[in-house]
């Protein structure tokens, strides 16, 4: 059998490190992924339509909130969450996009913050597929730095009043809830937002080079208002929301491996059949150098998420570790997206394979999250003690 998690470019005999649920979960996935999303993704991200009738069928793989326990989540282990996020982003990152934000940023601010009603009305919904959530934390101005956002919220009466807007939020003009940080008297709190309130709305973000298949929208909240029990009771302070931007970093620092393993099999298959010369270019030194170096940074980044979700599920795994694990494999990924294109010459520009459309992709990635910036001083800081940037409001 095959390793489940690199393909064609199987060295080392990962599965060895992979228990057979495990395994068994990622091949579920890749099936999926060749079967619903493959056949199909270059005309989604061409025209800019995401595929947003797929959630029911993520919801009965168990792939929403799949890490999750209790409330209608499967409550798999955070290896096998990884796994499912790599073959996701093998297909497209915006398919991994739209169940990392479903999962580690909507439904796990409910599942970690709310109150037991907010649970029992949103999470079996949510874990379905039959309702869809997004994350409000980013603003035009404030991305790498959340701790200076505007939106507000103050009381009236019994009720929270909403005032304020959020920037490139995925799923957002489909979502049917939205967790939104504001700032109130006593610090920034979330709040869950249903859509359909008075005074919400979203606009999608148009003429995108990136994420094509994904939804990004801006999200406008005008004097919105809410009753008490919509606020996320356990959610005061940015440090509850930076929890959940980890929770979805680790999705992330897996995902990517998928755009890059999916870039290296399409070119080592490529390389296979294309002449020049004579001879495929397969069997020229520098194409083979390139493979060489592009496999040795691949399985350096899927040892590294394999450790670290090892220790995520041990309870051991600390932010700057997943800072890590988010800034090497997303360089690393989008480095092998960009090469696997030199190989493919002229061709490597169109939709009909799929590196360039993932190397656009890791652009986004590379930003969102985290900044590889962000991450690097926070590695910085955990090397030396010295914080060299202001978090505010923790």
């Amino acid at each position: 059998m095959s390793t489940s998690i690199a393909g064609s470019t199987a060295l080392l005999g990962l599965d060895e490190l992979l228990s057979e649920e495990e395994r068994l979960i990622a091949g579920a996935v890749r099936r999926f992924v060749a079967d619903r999303v493959s056949p199909h993704i270059a005309e989604w991200y061409e025209n800019a339509t995401p595929p947003k009738d797929l959630a029911p069928e993520l919801g009965a793989l168990g792939l929403l909130g799949m890490h999750l326990r209790g409330y209608g989540c499967p409550g798999t282990n955070a290896v096998s969450y990884g796994l499912a996020c790599l073959e996701l982003e093998a297909g497209d990152s915006g398919l991994r996009s739209f169940v990392s934000v479903q999962g580690s940023l909507a439904m796990y601010s409910i599942w970690k913050y709310g109150s037991d009603e907010q649970k029992q009305q949103w999470l079996p919904e949510l874990a379905a597929g039959r309702a869809i959530g997004c994350f409000g934390l980013t603003e035009s101005d404030f991305g790498s730095d959340p701790a200076g956002l505007r939106t507000r919220a103050v009381r009236d009466g019994p009720d929270w009043v909403l005032s304020g807007s959020k920037m490139w939020i995925t799923n957002g003009s489909i979502a049917d809830v939205a967790t939104v940080w504001a700032r109130t008297d006593e610090g920034i709190c979330g709040f869950l937002v249903p859509t359909r309130s008075p005074g919400f709305s979203a606009v999608d973000v148009h003429r995108k080079l990136s994420l094509r298949a994904s939804t990004t929208s801006a999200l406008h909240l005008d004097d919105v208002r809410l009753p008490a029990e919509s606020r996320l009771p356990g959610a005061v302070g940015l440090r509850a929301a930076l929890g959940c931007l980890n929770e979805a970093r680790f999705g992330v620092l897996f995902g990517a491996l998928g755009a890059a393993r999916d870039c290296l099999d399409t070119a080592l298959e490529y390389a296979a059949v294309r002449t020049a010369f004579g001879r495929p270019i397969a069997g020229f030194q520098l194409t083979q150098g390139k493979f060489a170096d592009m496999t040795l940074e691949l399985y350096k980044g899927l040892l590294l998420a394999l450790r670290l979700g090892r220790r995520k599920d041990a309870g051991q795994l600390r932010p700057e570790e997943v800072s890590l694990g988010k800034l090497n494999n997303v360089r690393e990924a989008i480095n092998i997206a960009r090469t696997c294109r030199t190989i493919l010459g002229g061709s490597g520009i169109t939709l009909e394979y799929p590196v360039l459309r993932h190397a656009s992709n890791l652009e986004s990635v590379l930003t969102y999250e985290g900044t590889s910036e962000v991450h690097a001083l926070t590695i910085g800081k955990a090397l030396t003690g010295i914080s060299a940037f202001r978090m505010g409001d923790e």
